[in-house]
């Protein structure tokens, strides 16, 4: 249980680290050759390419190949993955106001340490809304959590972002 919890808070943290393009977005030769395009084919072929070639890699180390290392990288996606293999625990965690899940939730959410207790304290507060029902999704249980976040003083700055 502690290993896939473990697991799961590294796995959360490195998704924190994702989003621009390693070496920014025009990085390597598969975006040189798929320039001005979009769509899926587009951006595999040419994720593709800069993979199994290694140039994309190539590129930022040597500063070449349109990459440009100075830009942060962020993560823009849902924290689903996370949140779907740690419901039953969580909604255990909330509905005692504490716990390895409901910290876990708070690493994903980005909620630093000094708010992690008042994040714990409002999830409790409102576990019916929260977890409804038995057969509540990760994508409600997240949605409403959101929501909570929103309208509470403290917890809205990291509503904004998630």
């Amino acid at each position: 249980m502690k290993r896939i919890l473990i697991g799961t808070v590294l796995a959360a943290a490195s998704m924190n680290a994702f989003a621009v393009a390693p070496g920014g977005p025009g990085c390597g030769w598969g975006n040189m050759l798929f320039e001005g395009q979009s769509g899926l084919p587009s951006h595999l072929i040419a994720s593709i390419t800069n993979g199994t070639s290694g140039n994309a890699t190539f590129g930022m180390t040597s500063g070449t190949n349109g990459c440009d290392t100075s830009g942060r990288l962020a993560y823009n996606g849902k924290p689903m993955l996370v949140l779907s293999s740690i419901m039953s625990e969580l909604s255990e965690d909330v509905a005692r106001g504490e716990g390895e899940a409901l910290t876990t939730y708070a690493v994903v959410l980005g909620i630093d340490v000094e708010d992690r207790d008042h994040f714990a304290a409002v999830t409790h507060a409102h576990f019916s809304e929260i977890f409804p029902s038995a057969d509540v999704t990760a994508e409600q249980v997240h949605a409403t959590t959101l929501s909570l976040m929103s309208k509470d003083p403290i917890l809205a700055k990291y509503a904004e972002q998630a």
